[in-house]
C-alpha cells in the first residue's frame, strides 16, 4: 500500500507539527507491505485574502499512484482522494476559536466573515468526504464538534524519542521550551519571574514565530529587572540540548492558550519525571497536568504563576514528588507508536 500523508509546510518555521509528520511517515514504512512518503505544500497566511487562493491550490491538486492519504493539518488536508484519512492536529483556528478570542489575521466584519465562512465550508466538505477522522486530543475534538458538527476519534500522538527522557537531577531553574510565540505566551513565564524570590531562573528556548515577539520578550525582562533570572535561547535548539534541559529542569512551565494536544513540553516532562507548570486555560495540557498532583494549574495570570514558581522554588522536594506522580501518569497513558499506526490502517 502507498500512503501520502499530507500537512503544510511554512518555510524556516518547524516544530512539534513537523516532528509528528516525519515520525508518522518512518514508522509507517517500518510496517511490511507499507510505502509512506510526506508531502509538505508551502502555505501562507499573511495576508488573509490569500487562505482563498491556498484553498483552491490545495482543492486544485491531482494525486496519482497513491492508495491512502493521511491528512493532517489546513490547507494540505483538503487535496482531495477517495480514500482519505484525517488525523487532525488542528484546523485554521484564526477562523475558529482563536477569531472569537481577537487573535487572528481576519479582519472583523462582513469581509472577514466571508472569509471564515469559506475557510469552514472548504472544511465540512473534505470533512464529509474524509474516510474516517482522528484528533490528536480531545480538545481538537470538541473543537470539531462545536464548529463543524463533526464527530471523531482521540488518537494522542506518542512522544517520539520516550527512551531519551530518564530524568535526572533537578537544578535551580525552570524550563519552557517548544515553539516561541504570543499563542504560547512566554511573556507571562517572564512577568512571573518578578514575583519569585526562590534561587531560580527560567530558561526558555525554542523557534521564534517572529523577531518582534523575542525581542518584546527580552525587553520585558529589561524593564521587571528580571534579566538576570531569565536565560533566552532563540531559534532551533539541538535535540541534544532539549533533552538536557528537559532532564535537568527543577520543573516545566508552559502557558498557551487552549493548547490542541498534551504538547511535546509536557509529554516530555513527564516522560523525565518533572512536574509542569501551566495555566486553568491552557487546553491539551490540562489531560495530565493536575493541579498539586503533577504539577500547578494557575490562573493565567503572572502573579499566579509566579506564585507556583516560588513554591517550587522554595520546596524541591515538593517538585521531586509532584515530577514522579507525573511520571507515572504518563506511564498509566500507554501512548504507543504501535497503537496509533494500528488504528490510521484499520
Amino acid at each position: 500500500m502507498k500512503i501520502l500523508v499530507t500537512t503544510n509546510a511554512v518555510p524556516f518555521v518547524r516544530g512539534g507539527a513537523e516532528e509528528l509528520a516525519e515520525h508518522l511517515v518512518l514508522h509507517l514504512n517500518a510496517r511490511k507491505g507499507i510505502q509512506a512518503e510526506l508531502l509538505r505544500i508551502p502555505f501562507r497566511w499573511d495576508p488573509a485574502e490569500r487562505l482563498v487562493d491556498e484553498i483552491v491550490l490545495n482543492r486544485s491538486l491531482k494525486l496519482y499512484n497513491v492508495d491512502r492519504v493521511i491528512g493532517m493539518k489546513f490547507p494540505a488536508y483538503l487535496i482531495p482522494h477517495d480514500n482519505k484519512t484525517l488525523w487532525l492536529m488542528h484546523q485554521y483556528r484564526q477562523a475558529y476559536d482563536l477569531y472569537r478570542e481577537g487573535l487572528t489575521n481576519i479582519e472583523m466584519g462582513p469581509g472577514g466573515e466571508r472569509l471564515i465562512a469559506a475557510i469552514r465550508a472548504a472544511d465540512n466538505a473534505c470533512f464529509a468526504n474524509a474516510k474516517q477522522i482522528f484528533t490528536i486530543s480531545p480538545v481538537v475534538k470538541d473543537r470539531l464538534e462545536r464548529f463543524n458538527q463533526t464527530s471523531a476519534e482521540v488518537l494522542h500522538h506518542p512522544l517520539n524519542d520516550p527512551e531519551r527522557f530518564g530524568g535526572g537531577s533537578y537544578e535551580g531553574y525552570i524550563f519552557a521550551g517548544g515553539r516561541v510565540g504570543s499563542g504560547k505566551r512566554q511573556h507571562l513565564l517572564v512577568e512571573a519571574m518578578q514575583y519569585v524570590r526562590a534561587d531560580l531562573r527560567l530558561i526558555v528556548a525554542g523557534p521564534l514565530e517572529s523577531p518582534a515577539y523575542g525581542e518584546e520578550l527580552m525587553a520585558l525582562a529589561q524593564r521587571l529587572e528580571v534579566a538576570d533570572k531569565v536565560e533566552f535561547r532563540f531559534g532551533f535548539r539541538p535535540r541534544d540540548e532539549i533533552v538536557g534541559l528537559v532532564n535537568g529542569a527543577l520543573a516545566c512551565a508552559a502557558a498557551p492558550i487552549d493548547e490542541d494536544s498534551i504538547s511535546y513540553v509536557a509529554m516530555e516532562a513527564f516522560a523525565a519525571g518533572k512536574c509542569v507548570v501551566t495555566t486553568a486555560d491552557a487546553g491539551g495540557l490540562l489531560e495530565i497536568v493536575e493541579n498539586g498532583e503533577t504539577g500547578f494549574v494557575t490562573a493565567a495570570s503572572a502573579e499566579a504563576i509566579g506564585c507556583a514558581l516560588e513554591m517550587l522554588g522554595a520546596d524541591r522536594s515538593r517538585a521531586v514528588k509532584l515530577g514522579a506522580a507525573a511520571r507515572r501518569a504518563w506511564d498509566r497513558l500507554d501512548i504507543s507508536w504501535a497503537s496509533r499506526i494500528d488504528r490510521l490502517l484499520a
